[in-house]
């Protein structure tokens, strides 16, 4: 019989477990602190998590276990290669959240550029004693801006099709060295930062990309351009982020951190007063959309029926461990597929073009 563990479902919201069940026991952990991880997989069969860090401690903590769920796009908190190692399965769900963060992008920038938190306490406040009918603040039109994407994946992709129905002109970089696209102009990252209006970042957290924005290359924004990250925390230096603020007018909308949630420490959170009006955190929500949710959650009962299939049909002529060699190399790779082990620049799948889109 399978023994399901969900590590940290309160990640998902509302999502019923209960589905699982006909799969076999299921035991639901809202969360999982590190020090909790090995106890709770060790009669585990097929391990569900969101965030919390599966690597080698875990694996020698879990015997029986047969198969990682990520019930996200991003596979960086799984050890890959060791888990290739032991002959077990890893499958995380593309492509589920392409819609949702687009539209967030999308959001984060027009709130940046015309201030929209700042006219809401506005017209709150101080405007039923304004003695004029309205309030000119100093806000700019996308059309004919430059807007610059920072890994033109299945996302990025998504975003640059609307930027152009904004009307604006269109550049990338691709953090992976290998993505060419030719819809669109491709730029070294410098001259990028340096000419758009408008950067998103849309990239994985890889060697490469880990740091990848820090005080040098974050000088070289314009002043007034809107730096917009729904892609990962490490890409840009946080540190260094808030350092510059205090100087340079840039706005900035972060909906992912270097350390989530967000350390009470974080300089970010402790800017002068003029500040903060520029700047527009969200905590990791751009993934989380009522249609991104159902169609995560349908992708995670899907791997796990097609794998425990799988399993199923071989069991007479293969053992366990060369069963789960064989899944991993025939599954499909299209909308439920296992991540590249090492992404890093050159090798990286998740910003390259792909026909259904999507991570996060």
């Amino acid at each position: 019989m399978e023994k399901i563990v969900v590590l940290d479902g309160a990640t998902l919201g509302n999502v019923d477990y209960s589905q699982l069940e006909k799969f076999g026991e299921v035991k639901v952990y809202p969360t999982t602190a590190p020090e909790q991880r090995q106890e709770r997989v060790a009669d585990a069969t097929i391990i569900v998590t969101n965030k919390v860090v599966i690597d080698g401690e875990v694996f020698d903590s879990a015997p029986r276990l047969k198969m990682v769920q990520i019930t996200a796009t991003g596979m960086n908190n799984v050890d890959l290669e060791e888990a290739k190692k032991r002959g077990i399965v890893v499958k995380n769900v593309a492509g589920y959240s392409t819609e949702s963060v687009a539209q967030q992008t999308l959001g984060m920038v027009l709130n940046l550029i015309q201030n929209l938190n700042f006219l809401d306490t506005y017209a709150k406040t101080d405007y039923p004693n304004s003695p004029i009918f309205t309030k000119i603040i100093d806000w700019w039109e996308i059309k004919g801006k430059q807007w610059g994407i920072i890994g033109l994946g299945n996302i990025g992709r998504r975003v640059a099709k609307i930027a152009e129905t904004f009307g604006a002109r269109v550049v990338y970089y691709s953090t992976s060295g290998r993505n060419f696209n030719p819809d669109y102009r491709r730029m070294e990252l410098e001259e990028l930062l340096q000419t758009s209006q408008i950067v998103s970042i849309h990239a994985p957290l890889t060697p490469f990309t880990r740091g990848l924005l820090d005080k040098k290359r974050l000088q070289l924004l314009p002043d007034g351009a809107v730096l917009v990250n729904v892609g990962r925390g490490g890409i840009v230096v946080e540190k260094d982020l808030a350092e510059i603020l205090k100087t340079k007018p840039l706005l900035v909308g972060l909906d992912v951190f270097e350390k989530e949630p967000i350390s009470p420490d974080n300089p970010l959170l402790h800017l002068p007063e003029n500040i903060p009006g520029r700047l527009l955190l969200t905590p990791h929500t751009a993934w989380t959309s009522r249609e991104a949710l159902e169609k995560l959650w349908k992708g995670v009962v899907t791997n796990i029926s097609t794998f425990l299939a799988q399993t199923s049909s071989n069991s007479s002529s293969t053992p366990g461990e060369e069963k789960r060699k064989k899944f991993t190399s025939s599954s499909p790779s299209s909308n439920l597929s296992t991540a590249n082990p090492n992404p890093q620049r050159g090798v990286s799948t998740s910003d390259s073009p792909s026909p259904t889109g999507g991570k996060k």
